[in-house]
């Protein structure tokens, strides 16, 4: 009897489109590794590029920030047009200005040049990467399939950081830094020319778009970021850092007025009044910040100080990524036992200690002396962090206001990573001297340790999500929605 039960309940064939619908959720996954890729990939071939460019120690963090600013800042525009354009197409265009943009970026032969190419490239991004999930949706034949691509999109996006430091590494070992950026153009082609064959268009929706809002958004962020950066070099009190961030804060008061009264904003208002949801915001934004600029210095430190490799970089850094990847596995159940807070008030205590022992590097430091214990804690600290902090945006968001939510949430990580690496870059920019690495770098760390003590006082004073909110969402999640987050 109970085979016949079996029998009955398992399918017996596939769905008759089961092959081109995996040809298309492979070819899009390939897409979101190019992306996920792309922000950390050229972060081992740093100490290369300025050899090669000569950016200097401050303004070397424009070949992160400029495509990190430009991500973040369209990404919520980006994903309005794919609603109002069809999804298909905002995810061909915004992938061939990413491959366009990689071949200039490998090509340039000045530090303007190469900045340039990486706002363009994250433009890109920011059109293609709101697309993916939609298409992964779309593809999938039934529930089974759809949960599948859904669990690869998560390792993709997860494991896509770890994946680029090393490719990284041995792109630059073996050949030089700008296959770091030439890699994405092959890859870039075959995704091109394949994904109209075996992935649909999704329906379109009529609309307006905030064009005010997206354009006050970036541009104010970026003179922010101009503003930290230049500010060790032409003072604090200069007209232009007092310039630069006077116009980024006006730029930003717009971008409120702007959402507040467009038809269709591309931040919804009502998100942002909840006192919870902002805290975990900022608190998402000064961890990222302060890994980012931690990725950012240690990458210099371990080349230059200790005399690593490029490959050997990019595996220094398996400690964090493994870290992440180990502690995510066990966060459902843990927020279920003893709720985001707890979680978050560990993670930040831990963060805030790991960036304290590891400001500690000198020109005497060793790798497992010096950086290894510091970056597994970070490692550990980040996924421990991340979970509790989505559940407590998400949490009580309408269904209908989800995918605005979300999408909060990846701009907050983007901008959150460019002001933190600003803010990073121009500590240690003042503290620096001429062809030395090591001095500033203390205080540099220092001041990513505060990020975690300031993130943890967020979450002592603010972060206090009702429990029945909680067990809501972690027992009775949406898959797209958690995706989506990730």
């Amino acid at each position: 009897m109970s085979s016949l039960t079996t029998s009955r309940e398992l399918p017996t064939e596939l769905p008759a489109n089961a092959g081109r619908a995996a040809a298309g959720i492979a070819i899009v996954l390939v897409a979101q590794l190019m992306i996920v890729l792309d922000a950390t990939v050229v972060n081992v071939a740093l100490p290369r590029i300025d050899a090669d460019l000569s950016f200097g120690p401050a303004a070397l963090s424009w070949v992160l920030n400029a495509y990190t600013l430009a991500f973040g800042g369209l990404l919520l525009l980006g994903g309005r047009l794919g609603d109002v354009f069809g999804r298909l197409r905002a995810f061909q265009v915004g992938l061939a200005i990413f491959t366009v943009a990689s071949a200039l970026g490998g090509l340039a032969q000045t530090p303007g040049q190469l900045v340039a190419t990486r706002a363009l490239q994250g433009v890109g991004a920011a059109l293609a990467a709101p697309s993916v999930l939609a298409l992964l949706t779309t593809s999938a034949p039934d529930e089974a399939a759809r949960n599948r691509a859904f669990a690869l999109f998560g390792a993709v996006s997860s494991g896509g950081a770890s994946i680029g430091l090393i490719l990284g590494g041995l792109l630059t070992d073996v050949g030089s830094w700008r296959w770091t950026l030439f890699i994405n153009v092959p890859l870039g082609l075959v995704v091109l020319l394949l994904v109209g064959r075996f992935v649909d268009e999704t329906p379109r929706r009529t609309g307006r778009f905030d064009l005010v809002g997206a354009a006050s958004a970036t541009v104010g962020a970026v003179s922010i970021v101009w503003a930290l950066i230049g500010a060790p070099e032409h003072g604090w009190g200069s007209v232009r850092t007092i310039g630069g961030f006077v116009l980024g804060a006006a730029l930003l008061l717009l971008l409120a007025r702007t959402e507040t009264r467009h038809p269709h904003p591309m931040v919804q208002p009502h998100l942002v009044r909840n006192r919870r949801r902002v805290g975990a915001l900022a608190t998402m934004a000064l961890l990222i910040g302060a890994n980012l600029s931690m990725f950012f210095l240690v990458v210099q430190y371990m080349q230059v100080v200790l005399g690593f490799g490029p490959l050997a970089t990019g595996f220094a850094f398996l400690p964090f990524s493994l870290g992440i990847f180990g502690m995510s596995r066990i966060t459902p159940r843990l927020i279920t036992r003893v709720g985001p807070r707890a979680m978050l008030l560990t993670a930040t205590t831990a963060l805030a200690v790991g960036y304290t022992w590891l400001s500690t590097a000198g020109i005497d430091g060793t790798y497992l002396g010096t950086v290894f214990g510091p970056m597994l804690i970070a490692g550990l600290a980040t996924g421990l962090a991340f979970m509790p902090l989505t559940v407590t945006v998400l949490a009580g968001v309408e269904p209908e206001h989800a995918g605005s939510a979300s999408g909060l949430l990846q701009t907050t990580q983007q901008l959150g990573s460019a002001v933190g690496v600003a803010v990073i870059v121009s500590v240690y920019a003042a503290g620096a001297v001429p062809g030395q690495f090591v001095p500033g770098l203390q205080a540099a760390l220092l001041t990513s340790a505060g990020f975690a003590t300031l993130a943890l006082l967020v979450t002592a004073t603010v972060l206090r999500t009702p429990r029945a909110q909680v067990e809501e969402l972690v027992t009775e999640p949406d898959p797209e929605l958690v995706a989506d987050a990730a």
